[in-house]
């Protein structure tokens, strides 16, 4: 028997139980069998403020509850998920499912599971009179809340933004430096950062240590419901995230799964009708930069250089604030630059010349050619790094090319379609600020 069979055999029911909120923050209480979990997220520079209308409040804070309990349920996928606090209909529950089969596309994928829809999970829900919600901030809703991850894409929607300064907060959950500095960049105080610090408890760690399963679930989910609850406590109009048209392309030919499907123009469609029907209040949730690609993106980061020594995008690097110089990230983020910089600018970034070693041609290949499984990490699609990657030799055209990218140029010689003037018109950007993206 597999393990997804077997665990599955074993632990029939994930229980959600509850939650807590209090002056330091909130948690959950999940179990599966005789394992609790108790996850914690501590405020971090925001409040409730006193006298706010709580009823809404702690309904975001139960579906900030649904959006983590996956990452404990896929320890051993139950077949049965039982919601014991907050109230959910049967329209919520088929939203709940699939956010979660989507998102576990590639969980799925990778451990090599073979489910469907309907039965990979059932969910019920003692309670379904989901209550209707006023807002209960008070004054003139203004300005926007910018989850910032510290890579490039958050920096030019900070960029972007700039002339509202004054009226927006910067989001992150668990800051680390690189966060911190890239608002501070940006103009903005650390008074004007705020989020929270979410922990992991320890009993899934000992869950994944004992062999049972792991792998990716859609955290930008866990994004979109926190940074709501910081919007509606700090009277923010706007949520505005940086996810760009790219990250709808899939990893694997010919099958559903998208590492970046909370990312997606569908994902971000269906929070925003989540929040429309169930939520009911403002703020409004878009990514500014949707109408955008990868490309156009990196065209105007490096038009800001004083990001250069500070962005970070290598999550194997993350806990460090470094570039570890050996992932595909690292060397998506390379090819994409050198189409506008020079190697005496990218090398101090990462360490070495990445498309100078033959030790990279496995990630190199995955990134650029379709007959591989495009690497599970947030990178643009192969028609935007191929025009990076000519972008890049006729940079250094004349000079010496290194490795990969004349292996690259010697089988591709074409210049590929230019993306400058790519613009997608599935996006739910708000009218007054289009015209920052087509300046």
């Amino acid at each position: 028997m597999d393990k997804f069979s077997e665990l599955r055999s074993r632990y029939g029911t994930f229980i959600y139980h509850g939650y807590d909120i209090n002056d330091e923050g909130f948690s959950f209480r999940f179990t599966i069998g005789e394992y609790e979990f108790v996850p914690a997220w501590k405020w971090n520079g925001l409040t409730v403020p006193g006298g706010m209308d709580r009823e809404l409040i702690e309904y975001i804070v139960f579906s900030i509850g649904m959006t983590e309990l996956v990452s404990y349920w896929k320890c051993a996928c139950p077949p049965k998920v039982l919601v014991k606090c907050g109230a959910l209909n049967e329209e919520q529950i088929r939203w709940w499912k699939k956010l979660y089969f989507g998102g576990l596309g590639e969980f799925f994928y990778r451990n090599g599971i073979q489910t469907d829809f309907e039965s990979f999970m059932t969910i019920e829900a003692e309670r379904s009179d989901v209550p209707a919600f006023k807002d209960p901030y008070t004054g003139e809703r203004r300005g926007a809340l910018i989850p910032v991850g510290g890579g490039k894409d958050s920096v030019v929607t900070l960029e972007l933004l700039g002339g509202m300064r004054e009226d927006n907060l910067c989001y992150t959950i668990n800051p680390h430096k690189t966060t911190t500095e890239c608002a501070l960049a940006a103009g903005y105080p650390e008074e004007r950062i705020v989020g929270f610090k979410r922990s992991i408890h320890p009993e899934l760690l000992r869950r994944n240590a004992d062999g049972w399963l792991n792998g990716h679930t859609p955290f930008s989910a866990i994004v979109a419901f926190s940074s709501y609850l910081a919007a509606v406590i700090t009277g923010k109009k706007y949520i505005a995230l940086s996810n760009e048209s790219s990250a709808n392309e899939g990893n694997v030919s010919g099958t559903g799964v998208n590492h970046q499907y909370s990312k997606s123009t569908e994902f971000e469609r269906d929070f925003r009708e989540y929040c429309e029907k169930w939520l009911t209040v403002p703020p409004e949730y878009f990514s500014l930069l949707r109408p955008w690609s990868e490309w156009q993106i990196a065209k105007k980061f490096v038009t800001y250089p004083k990001y250069l020594g500070i962005f970070r995008s290598c999550n194997v690097g993350s806990k460090t604030d470094s570039w570890c110089g050996k992932c595909a990230k690292c060397l998506y983020v390379y090819i994409m630059l050198a189409a506008f910089l020079d190697d005496g600018a990218l090398v101090p970034i990462f360490g070495s010349d990445m498309l100078d070693s033959a030790e990279f041609e496995g990630l190199f290949n995955g990134l650029v050619y379709a007959d591989f499984d495009k690497p599970f990490e947030c990178v643009g699609t192969r028609a935007e790094i191929r025009l990076a990657l000519y972008r890049a030799y006729k940079r250094r055209e004349g000079g010496r090319i290194p490795l990969l990218l004349d292996k690259y140029i010697k089988e591709e010689p074409d210049e590929p379609e230019s993306l400058d003037g790519h613009f997608d018109s599935d996006n739910f950007v708000p009218a007054e600020f289009i015209g920052l993206l087509k300046e």
